[in-house]
Parts: structure tokens; C-alpha cells; sequence
């Protein structure tokens, strides 16, 4: 994320307006044009939805975490005589975890790390950059902001559903003998594998940054996108590397952060239409014949 930061401090240089003694004046006007767009946003209204949805999801990975997991998996990647049936292509997908408890661990926490403190702390700050390089008023970023964790609570809380009542299996607990896996760091965390949270998190993170800048129509908007994109998918790479969720998790994740991070922004915080009337001027020449008036004006 260092480099993400690198890359958008560059954007908003890029971004930076030229100064006005070095305009002709007819550039200069085209250059005084407003080009970052306003978009749909009410406080009270996504304050709530942000708050609603992060407090529940919260609440349920704290406080309701031990009853709303499911104790024993109810998709299990085994038969009724306990014959291993994992899927070739997630089979396939755990040879990235790493081979040592250790190993394990330390990808574990780096996931942790880069999933809620150095990805969060990039996009934001990345947000700003481009806002502010782009011209934007700083109420605009603000928006942007909440905008950003508003999705990212929705789409959390939405997986924490499908968690709780898919009851996947993670992989580190399925290789063990049945009488370990209660005895786990965390026993109600054993069945929470589908879907991916890190990864739909991150995902919609960056999505929604994303898709935010270019409703906006911010310049250097792609940096967003070309150095946010790998950084999520790195998150859901680490969790892999941890044991902690299959490929197919990790790719469910990712599609569903996308979904919420593109689609929360363009329903509900799409352009506003111009809300002032241009002053139109009209002109009216009158023809002596048979045509009459003829009316011109620039509107």
C-alpha cells in the first residue's frame, strides 16, 4: 500500500491545475468548467444504512458470534461414511497454504494487517488524493468517504449471513481428526469458510473507490483500479497461504465485493442532474415577407 500511496501522490500532481496566467482566456474558461460531478447523497439516509449495517455485523462477530455460528458444518466436503469429497479445483487451491502452523500464522496475520488497517488506509487516503487533485470540494471527499464504508458494512453484513447459514468447513479444520477440530484457537470460527470475508471486503473497498471516482470523474481515476485491484486479491491470496478459505471462498469473495462495490454506488449515489439553469439569451430578427418572425437564441 506504500506504493498505492506513491502512485496517487503522483495523480494528484498530475492532477493540478495549471495556472491561469498560462491560459488563453478562451482555455482558461474551458479550464474554469466544472468537470467533477456531484453525485446522490443524503446524510441522514446513508448514515443510517452505514451505522445499521455496521453495528449489526459487528454485534455478530462479537457479541452473537457463539450463537449464530453453526457448531458443527453443515457443508462439510465429506460423504455420510466420511469419505473426502473436496472438489479438485479448491484441492488444487491448497497447495498455496503454507506447510508449518507457523507459516500459517504469520500469512493469518498479515491478511489481518493488510484486509482491515494497510488496504483501508491506502484506498482512503488514495481517495483523497485524487479528489483533491481533481479540484473536488472537500465535502465531496467526505462523501466519498462514507460512501466507501457504507458499502464495505453492507457487503460485510451480507456475508456474515451467508456465513453463518452456509456453515462451510474451513480447510485447516477439515484435515483434522474429528476429535481436534473442537479443540481449535477459535472453535466458532471452524465452520465460516464460504465466503471469503477478507477478500469480499477488499474487493469492495476498491470497487467502490473505483466505481465512486468515476462517477465523480476524477482524473487519474485508473490508478484506483490498476494498483487497488492486485492489493485485494493479494488479501485473498494471503488467507489462502493461511489455510483459512478455499479458492473457491476466495473467488466468491471477490465476485461478491465487486457486485456491492460497483452496484451500491451506481443505485444509490449516481449523478445528480444540474440543479441550476443555465441564463439563456434569445435574439429575434423579423423578416419583412411572408415568413414572418424567425426566432435564434443560445441556450
Amino acid at each position: 500500500m506504500p506504493t498505492a500511496l506513491c502512485f496517487l501522490a503522483l495523480a494528484s500532481l498530475a492532477a493540478s491545475p495549471v495556472p491561469s496566467e498560462a491560459l488563453p482566456s478562451g482555455a482558461q474558461q474551458a479550464a474554469d468548467a466544472p468537470t467533477v460531478q456531484a453525485l446522490d447523497f443524503n446524510w441522514t439516509r446513508d448514515g443510517i444504512i452505514t451505522g445499521t449495517a455496521g453495528l449489526l455485523w459487528i454485534a455478530s462477530e462479537t457479541v452473537f458470534k457463539k450463537e449464530l455460528a453453526p457448531e458443527t458444518c453443515r457443508w462439510c466436503d465429506r460423504s455420510a461414511d466420511g469419505t473426502d469429497t473436496l472438489n479438485a479445483l479448491d484441492r488444487w487451491g491448497r497447495g498455496v497454504a503454507a506447510e508449518t502452523p507457523e507459516g500459517r500464522d504469520r500469512w493469518d496475520l498479515w491478511s489481518n494487517i493488510g484486509g482491515f488497517g494497510l488496504l483501508p488506509a491506502g484506498v482512503l487516503g488514495g481517495q483523497y488524493l485524487l479528489s483533491s487533485g481533481s479540484g473536488a470540494p472537500p465535502r465531496y471527499y467526505a462523501e466519498d468517504a462514507t460512501i466507501i464504508i457504507e458499502t464495505v458494512a453492507v457487503a460485510a453484513l451480507v456475508n456474515q449471513v451467508v456465513k453463518f447459514s452456509v456453515g462451510r468447513e474451513r480447510p485447516f479444520v477439515h484435515v483434522l481428526p474429528e476429535d481436534q477440530k473442537p479443540l481449535t484457537k477459535h472453535p466458532t470460527d471452524n465452520n465460516l469458510s464460504f465466503y471469503s470475508g477478507h477478500t469480499n471486503m477488499a474487493f469492495a473497498l476498491v470497487t467502490a473507490a473505483g466505481t465512486v471516482s468515476e462517477l465523480r470523474g476524477y482524473k487519474n481515476r485508473w490508478l484506483i483500479w490498476a494498483v487497488g485491484l492486485p492489493a485485494a486479491a493479494s488479501i485473498g491470496l494471503l488467507r489462502m497461504g493461511a489455510d483459512k478459505h478455499y479458492l473457491t471462498d476466495v473467488l466468491v469473495g471477490a465476485a461478491a465485493g465487486t457486485l456491492f462495490g460497483v452496484g451500491m454506488p451506481l443505485l444509490l449515489h449516481g449523478r445528480q442532474e444540474e440543479s441550476t439553469t443555465r441564463t439563456a439569451r434569445m435574439s429575434m430578427n423579423v423578416s419583412g415577407g411572408l415568413g414572418g418572425m424567425v426566432f435564434s437564441g443560445q441556450f
